[in-house]
C-alpha cells in the first residue's frame, strides 16, 4: 500500500522495493491427444520452449527464475530486506539531503537508516540508494515508513514521505508438552522430558536446518531425534529434512539436572525454567529464518517432605531366587529433622526379605541415606515393586511409595538358556 502527502511539486522522487529471491518459473502446458486435431503440434512447442524442463514438459515447474512481481508474504523470523533510491528529476543541484527510513510496528518505532548524515548536494540525474536489513521478531501490522528531506537552490527546505504497509505473518505454529520421569508423585525423579511439535503453516515447503533446545543454567540436555546405524547417527526423520505445508514433525528432548544442583533436593525442586527452543529454516532458494521461543515452563513436581528414588535394580530375575535393590531416600525440608521407621509390605507376587518396622534413624534436613533391601517373586512376568512405607515419628506421618519400578521376572531354566 503506498500512501503519499497531497501532491507538491517535488524536485526528488522516492523509490522503494523490497528486495527478495527470485522464483522459479512455471507455465501452464497444453497439450493433446495425437489422434486430435493438432496432433502433435502442442507437445512439439513445449518441448521447443527454453522455459520448461526437458524431458519433463508436462510440467508445471520450470528450469527459469523469474523476479518477484508483488510485495510477497513475510514472516517472523526472517529478515526483511528492502532498496530505497533517491533520484533528482530536476534540471537543478539539490542540496542537504537526508533519507529517513523507520519500521512502525505495534508496539516500537525502528530507525533502519545505514547513515543518519544528509548528503551535501545531489545534481540532475543522480541518485542515492540505500539498503536496510531488519530481522522480523514481530507478528501483525508494519509499516515503512520513508521521509525525505533536501533544500533547493532557492534555499527553500522540502520534505516529503512514503508509507508502505504490509503484514508478517506466523510461520510455524509450535507446541511443548512436558513429561516428569516419574510412576507416581512419591517417586518423581529429576528427569524432564519435553515433546515439541512444530507444524508449517506457510504456503511452502521448509527445510530444517536445525531444531535444537538451549537448556536453563541449572539442566544438561540430550536429544533424542537420532538413532545409531552402522556406527553412525541418523536423523529419525530422514537424510531429506523437508516440512511440507501444514506437515507436523515432533522433536524429544531430554533434560537431566547438572550435579551440583542434583545433589541439592531442595533446589531443583521448585525448578520452572527448562529452557527455550532454537528453530532454523530455510525456504524457497535458502531464504533463512529463525526463531526462538520464550522461556519454556513446566509445573514444579511434588516430591513431598521425603523423596524415595531406586538406584540400583536388575533388569531380570529368576522366579522365586533374591534379589537386591537400592534406594535412596532423601529429605526435602530444609528446616526439620525427621526420625524415620521403615515398614515392608507384600503384594501377591512381590515377598519382602528383612525386618520391617526397623529404625532407621535420624535424617537431617536436605540429606540423604542410602538402603539396600531384598525381595523375591512368585509370579513370572513383568512385576511393579511396591509396599514401602516410611513413617515420621516427630510428626506422626506415613509416606506411601508404590509402583516404585518393574522387574522382570523370568523361570531359572530360561535364564540359564
Amino acid at each position: 500500500m503506498d500512501v503519499t502527502q497531497p501532491k507538491q511539486e517535488h524536485l526528488l522522487a522516492l523509490k522503494v522495493m523490497r528486495l527478495t529471491k527470485p522464483t522459479l518459473f512455471t507455465n501452464i502446458p497444453v497439450t493433446c491427444e495425437e489422434r486430435d486435431l493438432p496432433g502433435d503440434l502442442f507437445n512439439q512447442l513445449m518441448k521447443d520452449d527454453p522455459s520448461t524442463v526437458k524431458g519433463a514438459e508436462t510440467l508445471m515447474l520450470g528450469e527459469m527464475l523469474t523476479l518477484p512481481q508483488n510485495f510477497g508474504n513475510i514472516f517472523l523470523g526472517e529478515t526483511f530486506s528492502s532498496y530505497i533510491s533517491v533520484h533528482n528529476d530536476s534540471h537543478q543541484v539539490v542540496k542537504d539531503i537526508l533519507v529517513k527510513a523507520d519500521l512502525q510496528t505495534s508496539s516500537q518505532r525502528l530507525n533502519l537508516s545505514a547513515s543518519t548524515a544528509a548528503v551535501a548536494e545531489l545534481k540532475p540525474d543522480c541518485c542515492i540508494d540505500d539498503v536496510i536489513h531488519h530481522e522480523v521478531k514481530e507478528i501483525g501490522t508494519h509499516i515503512l515508513v520513508c521521509a525525505v528531506s533536501y533544500t533547493t537552490q532557492t534555499g527553500e527546505k522540502m520534505y516529503f514521505r512514503k508509507f508502505f504497509k504490509f503484514q508478517v505473518l506466523k510461520p510455524l505454529d509450535v507446541k511443548t508438552k512436558f513429561y516428569n520421569a516419574e510412576s507416581d508423585l512419591s517417586s518423581v525423579t529429576d528427569e524432564v522430558f519435553l515433546e515439541a511439535q512444530i507444524q508449517n503453516i506457510t504456503t511452502s515447503p521448509m527445510f530444517m536446518e536445525k531444531v535444537s533446545l538451549e537448556p536453563s543454567i541449572m539442566y544438561n540436555v540430550a536429544e533424542l531425534n537420532a538413532v545409531s546405524q552402522n556406527g553412525e547417527s541418523m536423523s529419525t526423520f530422514g537424510t531429506r529434512t523437508y516440512l511440507q505445508p501444514m506437515d507436523t514433525r515432533q522433536y524429544l528432548y531430554c533434560l537431566k539436572p547438572k550435579q551440583e544442583f542434583a545433589e541439592k533436593a531442595g533446589v531443583i525442586k521448585g525448578v520452572t525454567v527448562v529452557g527455550k527452543l532454537d528453530i532454523v529454516w530455510k525456504t524457497n532458494l535458502g531464504e533463512r529464518g529463525r526463531l526462538q521461543t520464550s522461556q519454556l515452563q513446566r509445573m514444579a513436581p511434588g516430591y513431598g517432605d521425603v523423596r524415595l528414588s531406586l538406584e540400583t535394580i536388575p533388569d531380570t530375575v529368576n522366579l522365586e531366587e533374591p534379589f537386591d535393590i537400592t534406594c535412596k531416600i532423601t529429605n526435602c525440608s530444609s528446616e526439620r529433622t525427621m526420625d524415620l521407621v521403615l515398614e515392608m509390605c507384600n503384594t501377591n507376587s512381590i515377598h519382602w526379605c528383612g525386618v520391617s518396622g526397623r529404625q532407621l534413624g535420624k535424617l537431617h534436613p536436605i540429606s540423604s541415606l542410602h538402603l539396600t533391601l531384598t525381595l523375591l517373586s512368585s509370579v513370572q512376568g513383568l512385576q511393579s515393586i511396591s509396599g514401602l512405607r516410611l513413617t515420621d515419628t516427630f510428626l506422626k506421618r506415613t509416606y506411601e511409595y508404590d509402583d516404585i519400578a518393574q522387574v522382570c521376572v523370568v523361570s531359572s531354566k530360561i535364564k540359564e538358556n
